[in-house]
């Protein structure tokens, strides 16, 4: 089978540089990378395909040979640069450590270490617990005057009886016999070999004689506990609150994780919310907005009063300061907006209806200006003039 021309298999031109050469083999090597790809042969294949191809063009000697001979230029046949049997391809995880470690070869923490497991955590060491979620539903006052929950939370809690150290009373850690307190086990796959985390000892190296009955050696439990939460005025639908530690308790001794509440607040009858304003549309009679009146509106707080002056129209809004909802974060109060919803009366009786007209015939422009000027400038829009 004929090999492919190396440029071709790094996705690159001929004139490419020695940086866009490494820089498509990291690319290419990550997403082909056995570990990435567990029994897929033909990754395996390209992975391989990949580190003879960069070894070949990231040397400038062989890149010169390879582009005169071509693939003859490693095989032997040739008598150019390269040929002589003598330039054969080193294994491509060594040519991968070395362009991911950037080329100083053996340095701690490198890329290579952080993708594929080098670079994580002692795993026999204190591990923090998993922060944990819990969706709080609150009233639309609970939210905005701010109250105190009690949530339960069932969550991976420390072991009771053997106060989270996976041991029965009496019993103690043994090297684990899977990986010989490796932590982790080897195995092959064609001409490679990788490593992978101890299925027995979860990568501590350890493994307890004498597991407790209780959790089993997990050394942690399921339980329900109660989480009681202050919750501050003004939070809205979205706002996370934590509870530092609150979360699943941690392993061999590492520390609990956190709880983040999430709020759902409900729709209220009365009130919207816009930041921290609210908005409450107030319905008023045809006579109150005629001749004005004074009327109750009802506020978070109770109670409050409103003028509405004569020749009221719908829609107008009142605002009062301060009725609003307090800013979470401390800064003020919002306001209170009050929209005049005037109600048409819907059920007259006939004397009702005989002085209703009573008065539409004595009334002239004066009394319905808003009206006046709406057809005065229709009737121009119409006539053109």
């Amino acid at each position: 089978m004929s090999k492919r021309d190396y440029y071709e298999v790094l996705g690159i031109n001929k004139s490419a540089s020695a940086d866009e050469i490494k820089k498509a083999y990291r690319k290419m090597a990550v997403k082909f990378h056995p570990d990435k790809n567990p029994g897929d042969k033909q990754a395996e294949e390209r992975f391989k395909e990949l580190g003879q191809a960069y070894e070949a063009l990231s040397d400038p000697q062989k890149r010169a040979a390879y582009d005169q001979y071509g693939h003859a230029a490693f095989d032997g046949r040739s008598r150019g640069p390269g040929g002589g049997g003598g330039a054969g391809f080193h294994d491509p995880f060594d040519i991968f450590r070395e362009v991911f470690s950037g080329g100083g070869g053996g340095g701690g923490g490198s890329i290579f270490e952080d993708l594929f497991g080098g670079g994580q955590r002692d795993p026999s060491g204190p591990q923090r617990g998993s922060d944990l979620r819990y969706d709080l539903e609150l009233s639309f006052e609970e939210a905005s005057l701010g109250c105190e929950k009690e949530i339960p939370i069932t969550k991976l809690d420390a072991c009771d009886d053997c106060q989270g150290s996976g041991a029965a009373p009496g019993s103690r850690s043994v090297n684990c016999t899977t990986c010989r307190g490796k932590g982790q086990v080897a195995t092959s796959r064609g001409i490679f070999t990788f490593t992978q985390t101890c299925p027995r000892c979860e990568g501590s190296g350890k493994t307890i004689e004498k597991p407790c009955r209780r959790c089993e050696g997990a050394g942690r439990k399921e339980k329900t506990t109660k989480v009681r939460l202050k919750i501050p005025p003004g939070v809205d639908t979205g706002a996370r609150i934590r509870s530092t530690g609150k979360g699943e308790s941690g392993l061999r001794g590492g520390s609990s994780g956190d709880l983040y509440v999430v709020i759902h607040v409900k729709d209220h009858e009365i009130f919207d919310r816009e930041g921290d304003d609210l908005i409450c549309e107030v319905p008023v009679s045809f006579v109150q907005a005629t001749l004005g009146a004074e009327i109750e509106v009802p506020t978070l707080s109770g109670k409050a009063t409103i003028r509405i002056p004569a020749g009221t129209q719908p829609g107008t809004v009142f605002r009062l300061r301060g009725k609003g909802v307090k800013n979470v974060k401390g800064y003020g109060w919002g306001d209170l907006h009050v929209r005049v919803v005037v109600e048409v009366p819907s059920r007259l009786n006939a004397e009702q209806k005989e002085k209703l007209q009573a008065f539409a015939e004595s009334c002239d422009a004066s009394v319905n200006p808003i009206s006046e000027g709406f057809f005065e400038k229709a009737k121009q829009f119409f006539t053109g003039h």
